[in-house]
């Protein structure tokens, strides 16, 4: 059974949707002594024997994810946390982990179904498969193993974040339905579940009709004078942080005024406090000899007056302002928005190899709206920000949009790829296969250049770059793929083929007559040797084409 357990199931599991999951770094939680009545009246629905289900709806940067973060950890810790997932541009999370990551969380809480869940994995050698049945694994490793639990009194919870992150509306709300049907059976312990989502219409029409919903706004007293208390504490830190600069303790800092400005600036939005306060003392990466100046950071920050409170996208647009290449720099940001998944440091200064110094100077401008400690994956702080690049009637001088980011990102893989020689490009090839770590078994640029490729505008920087790519590196990869010692080839020339025709497709788009015909052929030939691969590289070929 640990066979089953070790080599199958953790292998599916997405760690990233775990509330307390390393990968989730930095936690976000409420702070002490803010949300309490909130926090209160949401345990005591919690402490019911009943199976009443609650809704946390809020715009961007209320605080959603916080409180469910701070629920969780409560309930951790009185022994009455049942499973989490919680949703994240930021991580790979796919639609066939999530009854399996929750099945996972439920084993570890009780110990005595684990035996249950194997069993099931067992009997079904698909039931961990991505295309199995949402509902056929929610019965068999969730719904099944709970009836052994049955006569539990104590009540348990089972948190889902941030639902309009799912993968699709659709997706999200069969979700939805999903868990609130299946947990509501009379034969299983009383469980709980909390979701927290934007209000988006699919997931309100998919909630029944007996789900509490709470909705989280700013302009709620309480939630305003939270962020008071928040911005009070994190200034006090700074000043305590910064004493050469906080010298003269009878002065106060910041004045009555300022304090009291920035938190109409705020305007009931954690979000946005927390990103002022992360603007006015940044993350120092060591490049200056010393971090900003708060007092000169608090300044710039109040200089332009608000007409109304909550305004991220003014503070958005002022912290790109204080870069030394602005435009340049939004390429950039706007770039490691549209990765497939985020990458480390070490990896993004790879692929932006020829812009390694703009990329540098672009991390510490944008320091205050973007996660990045050297070592885990570069990361933006909050999904607002991409929101806010991704409409052009809100980031206004500032926008890039997709064709242009692909564009972009499609030449940094292109010139990543040509970068390597032939000896390189066997190694890479070579020294990567199924039985890799999933989920990522090739390098970023080799696996994901002809996606950015697919959704890129067909300048004539990528067209000549295709060239290159097409005469320099394309014909040895083929045949670096064609080794019969290669356990993953047909793996590996699905990618190939799909991003040939893809490469042809946007070739076609502008190049000359005869450039297109000289490649067309080099294709063409190319395609022709990967027909003669397995059946099932050949098969995804004809789906593509």
């Amino acid at each position: 059974m640990d066979s089953a357990w070790n080599r199958r199931m953790c292998k599916v599991i997405a760690f990233s949707g775990i509330f307390d999951s390393e990968s989730r770094q930095p936690h976000s939680r409420c702070m002490e002594n803010t949300r309490v009545a909130l926090r209160q009246s949401i345990r005591e629905m919690l402490d019911r024997r009943d199976r009443k289900n609650i809704l946390l709806d809020g715009l961007a940067g209320v605080g959603k994810t916080s409180i469910a973060f701070t629920i969780a950890e409560e309930m951790k810790a009185a022994q009455r946390l049942a499973a989490t997932f919680f949703f994240s541009h930021k991580h790979a999370q796919k639609a066939g982990a999530i009854i399996p990551s929750i099945a996972y969380q439920l084993a570890l809480a009780f110990p005595r179904i684990r035996d249950d869940i194997v069993r099931a994995i067992e009997d079904d050698n698909s039931l961990l498969s991505p295309e199995k049945s949402h509902a056929d694994q929610m019965r068999e490793l969730v719904i099944k193993p709970l009836e052994t639990l049955r006569f539990r009194q104590e009540p348990y919870a089972i948190i889902i974040d941030a639902l309009d992150e799912c993968f699709s509306s659709e997706e999200a709300a069969r979700l939805v339905r999903l868990l609130t049907d299946s947990l509501a059976g009379p034969s299983l312990p009383f469980i709980h579940i909390i979701f927290t989502s934007r209000p988006e219409t699919h997931i309100h029409a998919a909630i029944p009709s007996g789900v509490h919903k709470i909705f989280l706004t700013t302009r709620d007293e309480d939630t305003k004078q939270d962020v008071r208390l928040f911005l009070q504490a994190s200034l006090d830190k700074i000043r305590t942080d910064r004493p050469l600069i906080f010298s003269q303790p009878d002065i106060r800092w910041p004045s009555e005024g300022e304090f009291e400005e920035l938190v109409f600036k705020a305007g009931g939005l954690f979000v946005y406090a927390a990103m002022a306060i992360n603007f006015i003392s940044p993350r120092h990466n060591g490049r200056h000899n010393a971090p900003p100046n708060p007092k000169k950071r608090l300044e710039l920050l109040l200089r332009e007056k608000s007409t109304g409170g909550a305004d991220i996208d003014q503070l958005y647009r002022q912290i790109i302002a204080t870069s030394e290449d602005p435009l340049s720099h939004c390429r950039m940001l706007a770039s490691i928005i549209y990765l497939e998944h985020p990458l480390p440091l070490a990896e993004l200064q790879e692929l932006f190899y020829a812009d390694e110094g703009s990329l540098a100077m672009m991390l510490e401008a944008f320091s205050p709206v973007i996660l990045n400690d050297g070592t885990g994956c570069v990361e933006i702080y909050h999904a607002s920000l991409r929101d806010f690049m991704q409409n052009h009637m809100r980031s206004k001088q500032y926008h890039v949009g997709p064709l242009h980011a692909n564009e972009h990102l499609a030449r940094c893989c292109l010139d990543f790829i040509t970068r390597q020689n032939s000896i390189g490009t066997r190694a890479i090839i070579m020294s990567h296969g199924v039985s890799d770590p999933y989920p990522y078994p090739y390098p970023y640029p080799y696996q994901m250049w002809y996606i950015h490729l697919d959704r890129a505008y067909p300048s004539s920087e990528l067209r000549d770059l295709l060239v290159l790519f097409s005469e320099k590196t394309l014909r040895h990869w083929v045949q670096t793929s064609c080794i019969p010692e290669r356990r993953n080839y047909s793996i590996h020339n699905c990618i190939l083929a799909h991003g040939i025709l893809e490469a042809r497709n946007c070739l076609s788009l502008g190049s000359g007559v005869r450039q297109i015909l000289r490649l067309y052929g080099v294709f063409i030939e190319l395609v022709e040797s990967l027909k003669s691969l397995r059946n099932n590289t050949s098969q995804y070929y004809t789906k593509f084409n």
